[in-house]
């Protein structure tokens, strides 16, 4: 495992999860739920993303410009993903 490359999954999952949270008002968990939920989906979404070989999961933990491209790109979009999907559940039940 690639320990740079999970860091920077983590943290531009974050960054995708405060994006979508404050561009999809309805959906959003406050600063803290978003870049929480972020953090999970970049984990997730770029491991996922790099076992299915989409991104620099074959690329042997280079991290050259390419890997770290798609490593923000996976991270961001996982976490981005993850932060809608808990927004959606949590407007689904009512919560405030």
């Amino acid at each position: 495992m690639n320990w740079m490359a999970l860091i920077v999954q983590l943290l531009s999952g974050a960054v995708g999860g405060n994006v979508v949270g404050n561009l999809m008002k309805n959906l959003n968990l406050g600063t803290l739920g978003n870049s929480l939920a972020g953090i999970l989906g970049g984990g997730i979404g770029g491991q996922i993303l790099n076992q299915l070989g989409v991104g620099a999961g074959g690329t042997g933990g280079s991290l050259d410009m390419s890997a770290i491209l798609a490593n923000i790109a996976s991270g961001g979009v996982g976490g981005g993903v993850v932060m809608a999907i808990i927004g959606a559940i949590k407007k689904a039940m009512g919560a405030k």
